[in-house]
């Protein structure tokens, strides 16, 4: 019984997140491509066989029984992850033309403009991230945010930020020249900055104060993440009641924020993978889908210890869902923007040198990229899978046995 509820807490909610967030995907690839007169043979939603019914421009609507992904097969595709060369493009014109006479290959999407079949690939990512706007928008203007000052609440002695001058009581009101309207932004500026000097701007009596601190790493076990590494100055930060507002924004001003939200969480990735490219991080944030389901459930026990009542656990598991839908599909679009071969970044890079040299890349360019590709996709899998063994403390879990 215990296995069953650990199940339904971790890997239901994941799943049920993972295949709203593919299916969006999906559709920002079908709607574009329908747009620009594509046929499609499949659209599908999970893999393998399951129900389907074919509509009337005989597009087959599947749901397959793994829901791990999803994919949409426009007519003419032998390899989901196919960009043909010349002599390819020549030959599956000709079998087209047989079959359903001249002119019929120009609603296939690989005799579509260049531009066209560009804006038809780009249209995934795009649809993860307008999700996540949308998704953000909402609970914006109907939920609302709690604007927590970041009020210094307490100094760990030795500390950087002992070293630096701080003192309790201080309130933050800039980073490097930045307004910080929350504490949440301290902590991730801070966190993501270890072993750089940080500028803040404190209000202390009155008047505005300098501080210069540089966070230094910490390994801490994180609630939802795990144990990873982060960068910590040793301030609490604690503002009063009375300081603290919550704030409702109208349509418009939530969907700005809804932009501005999105924004930083894709400037915090790109942020940290450049600092593990330069070595200022270690990259034992990275997870996979088992870090994933991990987060999934333990918001999920979150959401459902934060009230006992049927009604506020309900409306308590929305809301963390729905917001960690909105991160998960910023990840998403992030990584099929990647320019590797068998994402849709590779193939947007693909057609980016067909557009300038007016040709396919040559089938054995694509067919090495596309070995390297899957290659750097299972290391970075590997790679994000030992973090969420680590973090699970499987290893030490193993040599209690043998031992």
């Amino acid at each position: 019984m215990n296995a069953v509820l650990q199940i339904l807490t971790y890997v239901v909610p994941f799943l049920l997140v993972l295949t709203v967030i593919v299916t969006i995907h999906e559709m920002g690839h079908f709607l574009v491509a329908r747009a620009f007169g594509v046929k499609v043979d499949r659209f599908a939603i999970g893999f393998g066989s399951g129900p389907s019914r074919t509509d009337r421009h005989g597009i087959e609507w599947r749901i397959g029984w793994i829901p791990l992904g999803g994919y949409v097969k426009f007519s003419g595709d032998l390899d989901a992850s196919s960009v043909p060369d010349k002599r390819g493009l020549d030959v599956l014109k000709s079998e087209i033309i047989a079959t359903h006479g001249v002119g019929a290959e120009r609603d296939y999407f690989h005799f579509k403009p260049v531009w066209q079949r560009m804006l038809i690939v780009a249209a995934g990512p795009a649809a993860n991230f307008i999700l996540s706007i949308l998704i953000f928008t909402l609970l914006f203007s109907v939920v609302g945010v709690e604007l927590r000052p970041a009020r210094v609440a307490e100094v760990t002695a030795g500390s950087p930020a002992a070293l630096a001058g701080f003192r309790s009581g201080d309130l933050i009101t800039k980073i490097d020249g930045r307004i910080i309207e929350d504490a949440g932004e301290v902590t991730r500026k801070v966190s993501l900055s270890s072993g750089d000097a940080i500028a803040f701007t404190v209000e202390r009596d009155g008047r505005e104060v300098e501080v210069v601190a540089t966070p230094e790493r910490r390994v801490e076990n994180d609630p939802i993440a795990g144990r990873v590494t982060v960068g910590r100055i040793g301030l609490a930060l604690g503002s009063t009641s009375a300081e603290r507002r919550q704030v409702r924004y109208n349509p418009i001003e939530a969907v700005g924020q809804g932009v501005r939200e999105t924004g930083n969480i894709l400037g915090t990735t790109l942020t940290y993978l450049g600092r593990i490219f330069t070595g200022r991080e270690s990259g034992d944030q990275l997870s996979g889908p088992l870090g994933i389901a991990k987060a999934s459930g333990a918001l999920t026990n979150a959401a459902v210890d934060a009230n006992p009542d049927p009604g506020a656990i309900a409306i308590n598991l929305l809301l963390t869902l729905t917001s960690f839908a909105a991160i998960l599909s910023i990840g998403i679009g992030f990584i099929n923007l990647m320019p590797i071969p068998v994402l849709d970044g590779g193939h947007l890079v693909f057609y980016a040198y067909e557009a300038v040299a007016k040709k396919p890349v040559a089938a054995g360019v694509q067919e090495a990229g596309y070995r390297v590709g899957l290659a750097l996709l299972a290391g970075l899998m590997l790679f994000a899978t030992w973090n969420d063994l680590q973090k699970l403390n499987l290893f030490q879990f193993l040599g209690g046995l043998v031992s």
